[in-house]
C-alpha cells in the first residue's frame, strides 16, 4: 500500500477543487502548505481570460506596479549612452551598455528580467529583435521600456512594476509576493494586480472577460478564487 504524505493528507482535508475561495481563505490555507516546506515561496495568480490573442485586438499587455514589491532581485539591464548610461548605473541597472551590450547578448549572456532602452538606442536595439522577442524582453515604448527618462524606467522595475502578457490559451500569470509578505501586502498586490488586468479588457473581448482566477505558491496547491473578488477590485 502507498504510503500517504502529510502534504497529500493536507490536500485531502484542505483542498476542495469544486469550492471558491475567496482571496483571504485561500492565502490562508496556502500558509499551513508553506510551514510544511520551510522555504520562502512565491504566492502567484493565474488568470484565464475569455480572450483569443491570437487577433490583436483581443491581446492584453502591459506593466502594473505591485505597492507591496515583489520581493525579488529584478535584474535590469539597459542600453543607453553618456549622461543616460550613467543615470541609469546610479538607479541601480545591472548592465548598462550599447553595441557592446548587444554583442553581450548576441552570445547568449540573457539573464534579465527587464531590457530597457533609451530611444536614440533603438537602432541598435532592433537588431536583437529574434534574441529578445522570444523572451519577451523586447523594449517597447507602449511597456516604457523605451523611454528617455531611463532612470525612472530602471526605478519602476526594481521597485516593484510587473510586467504582463497573456499567453495563447488566454491566460494570464503573475509572482504577487513572498510567503514571508504580511497578508495585507499580498491582499494590495492581488488587488492591484487584478485592477490592471480588468482595466486592460481588449475592445475584442466579447461574452465572459474573467472566467477563471487560482492562487498558488511555488510548491502549494492551485485555489479557485471566487471571481466576484476580481470583478469588485
Amino acid at each position: 500500500m502507498t504510503k500517504i504524505t502529510k502534504k497529500q493528507k493536507l490536500v485531502a482535508e484542505k483542498v476542495d477543487n469544486e469550492k471558491l475561495y475567496s482571496f483571504d481563505e485561500a492565502l490562508k490555507i496556502l500558509r499551513e502548505f508553506g510551514e510544511m516546506t520551510k522555504l520562502d515561496e512565491t504566492v502567484e495568480i493565474a488568470m484565464n481570460l475569455g480572450v483569443d490573442p491570437r487577433h490583436a485586438d483581443q491581446m492584453v499587455r502591459g506593466v502594473v506596479s505591485l505597492p507591496s514589491g515583489t520581493g525579488k532581485d529584478v535584474k535590469v539591464a539597459v542600453f543607453a549612452r553618456g549622461d543616460n548610461a550613467e543615470k541609469a548605473l546610479a538607479a541601480g541597472a545591472d548592465k548598462v551598455g550599447a553595441e557592446d551590450l548587444m554583442e553581450d547578448m548576441q552570445n547568449g549572456n540573457l539573464d534579465y528580467d527587464r531590457v530597457i532602452a533609451s530611444p536614440d538606442m533603438m537602432g541598435v536595439v532592433g537588431r536583437l529583435g529574434k534574441v529578445l522577442g522570444p523572451k519577451g524582453l523586447m523594449p517597447n515604448p507602449k511597456l516604457g521600456t523605451v523611454t528617455p527618462n531611463v532612470e525612472q524606467a530602471v526605478k519602476d522595475a526594481k521597485g516593484g512594476q510587473v510586467e504582463f502578457r497573456v499567453e495563447k490559451m488566454g491566460i494570464i500569470h503573475s509572482g504577487l509576493g513572498k510567503m514571508s509578505f504580511k497578508d495585507e501586502d499580498i491582499k494590495t498586490n492581488f488587488k492591484a494586480f487584478t485592477d490592471a488586468i480588468v482595466k486592460a479588457k481588449p475592445s475584442g473581448a466579447k461574452g465572459k472577460y474573467v472566467r477563471k482566477v487560482s492562487l498558488t505558491s511555488s510548491m502549494g496547491p492551485g485555489l479557485k478564487i471566487d471571481i466576484a473578488e476580481v470583478e469588485g477590485a
